[in-house]
C-alpha cells in the first residue's frame, strides 16, 4: 500500500473528490511529522505511537574502503506498535 492507494481508500470512503481526499491524506501526514519534529509523540488507538529518539554519535566503518567515518548524534523517527496492530496481524 502506497499514499495513492491510501487516497483512494479515503476517497470511497468519505465520497468528495480525489483532491479532497488527497488534501486530507496530506494534512494527517504533515500534522504527524510537525509533532515529530518538534519533540512530540503522536498516539493513534488501535495502531501505535509515534515519537522520536535521540540516536548518540558513533563510528562507523565504510564497507567499500574499510575507512572510519564518524556518524553524528541525529533524531530519528521510533514507531510502537499497538497490542491491537499486533494481534491483527498474527
Amino acid at each position: 500500500m502506497n499514499k495513492a492507494s491510501i487516497v483512494d481508500s479515503v476517497h470511497n470512503k468519505l465520497g468528495g473528490t480525489k483532491v479532497q481526499a488527497e488534501e486530507i491524506v496530506d494534512i494527517m501526514i504533515d500534522s504527524i511529522v510537525g509533532t515529530l519534529k518538534n519533540g512530540g509523540e503522536v498516539s493513534i488507538a488501535g495502531l501505535g505511537i509515534f515519537s522520536t529518539k535521540q540516536r548518540a554519535a558513533r563510528q562507523a566503518r565504510n564497507p567499500r574502503t574499510g575507512e572510519s567515518i564518524s556518524v553524528p548524534a541525529m533524531k530519528v523517527p521510533k514507531f510502537r506498535a499497538a497490542k491491537a496492530l499486533k494481534e491483527a496481524v498474527k
